[in-house]
């Protein structure tokens, strides 16, 4: 495909709505559509031409699915218009977190209908999306990748081709599993420093300036700095994605015990009524098993009260 191929992105939600603004600023002919208005006049701000319908946004070369979860990639490509209203030789570029299982559904319903599927999650938060930091990884036919790779760099860093089936959902699951287990072991660690009487801020340097600094727990100890537990990907979002990590792992005949206790501990955070606070407020939930309260970032030692 050339330059001038269209584009369409249907679901501008926390990341499409980031990601179709980059690749409009990139010149790029895109046009968006999302059930809600409110978004669609967003994205029209973002440069990204609004789509009155859903139909209007598959007509295009390329066309992008951003989607919540497995229901709604189902009801959307499985249930709904989609595949009848793309182009037969058009490209479906999937960027959502779902499982294999449904994937797959959709990978063979796109062959059926003369589509080229790419299932291309990507990795980042919606507090990224804008800067082109996010990275993605990518599976399905070679060619179709190629025509897309120019597209993905407009708004990716880093583009991993993995292979032609769910390579790239398993990857995504992959990372999101080190993601939420590294999340519950830093809580815990982070507690247990202050049953030690380590002074917040310390605890915090200590683990940013060892072996464990990983650009992870950079990221999250800058926002505990402050405890900040706005969401970036919360608490409910996480939970979701670990079931399907669980799941995945089941179907593969494989044993998840520490996926399956990270789900549980995200369990309970939402069953405090937590489930929107961002995925790091295991902390909080460290802190409640262990009898603490919230430190006091007033003092000038700041140890626990």
């Amino acid at each position: 495909m050339a330059d001038t191929q269209t584009l369409g992105w249907i679901g501008l939600g926390k990341m499409g709505l980031p990601i179709s603004g980059r690749i409009a600023a990139a010149g790029r002919d895109i046009c968006g559509y999302d059930r809600d208005q409110q978004r669609i006049a967003e994205a029209a701000g973002n440069g990204v031409t609004p789509a009155a319908t859903l139909a209007e946004a598959a007509g295009r070369d390329i066309v992008f699915t951003s989607l919540p979860d497995d229901r709604a990639l189902r009801a959307v490509a499985l249930d709904g218009p989609l595949f009848a209203s793309m182009r037969k030789g058009a490209i479906l570029v999937e960027t959502s977190t779902v499982s294999p299982g449904v994937s797959a559904e959709v990978a063979e319903a796109a062959e059926g209908h003369g589509i080229a599927y790419l299932r291309a999650p990507v990795s980042g938060n919606a507090a990224i999306a804008h800067t082109g930091n996010l990275t993605c990884f990518v599976s399905g036919p070679r060619a179709a990748f190629d025509a897309f790779e120019p597209v993905a760099k407009d708004f990716t860093r880093a583009q991993k081709y993995l292979g032609v089936a769910e390579e790239a959902r398993y990857a995504k699951l992959a990372v999101n599993l080190m993601i939420a287990v590294s999340a519950a072991m830093m809580g815990e660690s982070i507690v247990l420093a202050r049953k030690g009487n380590l002074a917040w801020q310390d605890i915090l340097d200590v683990l940013t300036n060892s072996a464990v600094g990983s650009p992870m727990v950079h990221y999250k100890a800058k926002s505990l700095e402050t405890r900040d537990f706005n969401s970036t990907f919360s608490c409910r979002q996480m939970a979701k994605d670990l079931d399907l990590i669980v799941g995945a792992g089941h179907a593969a005949e494989m044993a998840m015990p520490l996926a399956t206790l990270t789900r549980e501990i995200y369990g309970a955070i939402i069953g405090r009524g937590e489930g929107e606070a961002d995925f790091i407020a295991t902390v909080r939930l460290a802190e409640w098993l262990a009898g603490l309260g919230e430190p006091d970032l007033d003092k000038t030692d700041g140890r626990h009260a």
